[in-house]
């Protein structure tokens, strides 16, 4: 299952964070200290946490501010909801289902007490009986017709109308046909079914619909049981305890054994290793107190040998994968000189975690930076919690990688991104670093106004307070700037709407082959067409090819027609939306590319129906349109909305006309910087 939307409320800061979409794959969180982005992980992870994390507890986690309530008995603890997690089945869930209820959400919760309750929502539901009481009595009258008549005695003889009357007598309208009375209900319809002609299908029909209806609920609660069977764990990752590069295995069996530290987190780094490793702590001790064989028995020998090189073969195979996943992340060079190459070896009861350099010298773990220790450790946990009961959890990451240099945490974005593919991820974020300038949608905004409020996460990456939005646009500054100069073939673009609208589209065009936007050329999206000007004339000046994409509404006009940009651009290095697009609207703007399918998705996304008014004012631009009859219209929205469209749509889900207008867009974009 994914879990795509979830809720926390009552828990520490949070009083309650309003509803908050979550991605199939990553989502990141970003929000200033304390706004509540670790208290909402924690909170997420009880909704099926691992056996041995500690649980809720009210006098702790109840938001101290309303702890009078708990105890002076105005909440229950077994009636407050703390955390709602909202699940899509994926076609593993859905083969264990009926098919009418592979396309349901269910829904869990968990209470302040650690109780639970879950729920589905779409599939087959259990009627009311006023559903079903028009057909129940059609169907009795047609078994009263086929069955025998009463007896004196009417008591051991009723006719099924008159059964069923007796045994309706005690229900509503409103009484759900399921439990005690689809059981009831059930019996008579089996009863009487002798009185059902089988000539007549009509009756046939309602007989099976009726029955049908008294399993509904029997058929929704086995589904449930199924589904809440296969909840995935959620494993909070809020420190990621290191590997120490020297273990002394005996030491280690025995601590574990007898359980000589109050603190079970401290060995826990080096458990993980030798879970990777396939041994306990005990059986690679012991497989160290090996006694040296009688010199004159082969088999003794052979025994000796086997069980040596068992341990160092398995040891072997760990560190070869280690070092290819470190490396797939920590990408060394040659002129860095950084070592690379992890090995774990062992000697009696002695196990060490080395680094070895290009000169084949071994230097301990810890004797390394602590960036390049993080990302060893990480390694080790992960996949040892992975391969075992957290295989397929929904990962949960507490500010990872902070240790790492900037450059380092860029790449491992990309590791985030290769985990997210087979355990959906959640992580929190400052650093620009951890945030991809085309991973904006797949962030979620988390920030604390007012204590009284408690802690608030907008699923769009608005705020009232603008430093929870810092990452974000240092995310994209940084890209920008990185990207200036870079590339030799460079499209300026008015607006980051336009960028998203650009990148979303051309994708889907790629992925049908119908038009192929230069994957050689850099998008940059500068914010005004003013700025666009000065962006093409600085790029220009570096000697590299350039091209600006105009709006042709007036300021986009008036950017265009500048003498300077003209002279330096040329003819063909001026492309405005106008130059492609076909329709009524005199100035339009790049969203016109998009008109019908943007009205479609605004409406069945948003609830933003304005599909009478965009028909009956086809010379008015759409964004207008918009403005004009959503209070609180956002372009940014709407834009955003379309690139999340799009990546579970395709390109024939486009209108044809929007199709046509886009190739020969892309056609002079790829013309222009050729």
């Amino acid at each position: 299952m994914k879990l795509v939307k979830a809720q926390v409320k009552n828990y520490r800061s949070i009083i309650d964070s309003g509803p908050f979409d979550v991605e199939r794959s990553k989502t990141i969180l970003v929000g200033p200290n304390e706004a509540g982005k670790t208290a909402l992980l924690r909170a997420l992870q009880q909704i099926n946490p691992p056996d041995d994390v500690p649980k809720f507890e009210a006098l702790r986690d109840y938001p101290r501010a309303h702890y009078n309530e708990i105890a002076t008995g105005r909440i229950d603890p077994a009636k407050t909801d703390v955390v709602i997690g909202y699940f899509i089945l994926d076609e593993y869930d859905s083969a264990s289902v009926p098919p009418d209820f592979r396309n349901s959400i269910y829904i869990f919760g968990r209470r302040l007490d650690n109780s639970w309750w879950h729920r589905l929502e779409g599939g087959p539901r259990p009627k009311a009986f006023a559903e079903i009481k028009n057909e129940l009595q059609r169907l009795s009258s047609h078994m009263d017709q086929n069955a025998a008549p009463a007896t004196e005695d009417a008591s051991t003889n009723k006719a099924p109308s008159a059964e069923l009357a007796s045994l309706a007598s005690a229900w509503t309208d409103d009484s759900i046909i399921g439990g005690d009375v689809a059981s009831s209900l059930n019996g008579w319809l089996t009863k009487h079914l002798s009185h059902v002609s089988e000539q007549d299908e009509k009756q046939v029909a309602r007989f099976e619909m009726l029955q049908a209806a008294c399993g509904i609920e029997q058929r929704r609660n086995a589904v449930l049981k199924t589904l809440h069977e296969r909840l995935p764990v959620f494993v909070l990752f809020s420190n990621y305890f290191r590997v120490q590069p020297i273990i002394h295995l005996e030491h280690l069996a025995t601590r574990l054994e007898k359980g000589l530290l109050d603190e079970d987190q401290y060995d826990f780094g080096n458990q993980c290793l030798l879970k990777l490793l396939g041994f306990t702590p005990r059986d690679l001790s012991d497989l160290g107190k090996v006694s040296e064989p009688d010199a004159s028995s082969q088999t003794a020998f052979k025994a000796y040998r086997d069980q040596l090189d068992r341990r160092t073969y398995q040891l072997n195979a760990a560190s070869v994968r280690l070092t290819h996943e470190v490396r797939s992340v920590w990408n060394p060079t040659r002129q860095s000189a950084e070592a690379d190459r992890l090995r774990i070896s062992a000697d009696g009861q002695y196990l060490k975690v080395a680094v070895e350099d290009d000169l084949g010298v071994e230097i301990e773990l810890d004797q390394r930076s602590e960036g390049f220790q993080w990302l060893v450790s990480f390694f080790i946990v992960f996949f040892a919690e992975a391969g075992g009961k957290h295989k397929n959890a929904v990962l949960l990451l507490d500010e990872p990688a902070l240790s790492l240099h900037g450059v380092k945490q860029r790449e491992f974005r990309e590791t985030l991104s290769r985990l997210a593919i087979s355990n959906q991820t959640i992580y929190t974020a400052h650093s620009p670093f951890l945030i991809g300038p085309d991973e904006l949608d797949l962030v979620r905004v988390v920030e604390v106004v007012d204590r009284r409020v408690g802690t608030k996460v907008h699923t769009f990456a608005a705020a009232e307070d603008p430093t929870a939005l810092l990452p974000l646009q240092e995310a994209l500054g940084y890209d920008l700037a990185q990207s200036l100069f870079a590339q030799q073939r460079n499209l300026v673009l008015e607006g980051l709407t336009d960028f998203w609208y650009l990148e979303a589209t051309s994708e889907l065009l790629r992925s049908a082959g119908l038009a192929d936007l230069n994957d050689r050329i850099e998008l940059i999206p500068c914010n005004s067409a003013g700025k666009l000007v000065y962006y093409a004339t600085i790029l220009q000046a570096h000697k590299l090819k350039v091209a600006a994409l105009f709006a042709s509404d007036p300021a986009g006009e008036q950017a265009a027609k500048q003498e300077l940009l003209a002279h330096k651009l040329g003819h063909r290095g001026i492309i405005r939306i106008r130059d492609a697009y076909v329709g009524k609207v005199r100035t339009p703007q790049i969203e016109e590319l998009l008109r019908a399918t943007l009205i479609r998705i605004a409406k069945e996304s948003l609830g933003w129906d304005v599909s009478a008014e965009a028909a009956s004012q086809p010379e008015q631009p759409i964004v207008d349109v918009f403005g004009s009859q959503i209070t609180g219209f956002s372009r940014y929205k709407l834009a955003k909305t379309y690139v999340r469209w799009t990546r579970e749509h395709d390109a024939s889900e486009l209108e044809a006309d929007e199709r046509t207008q886009w190739f020969t867009l892309i056609g002079k974009i790829n013309s222009a910087l050729r």
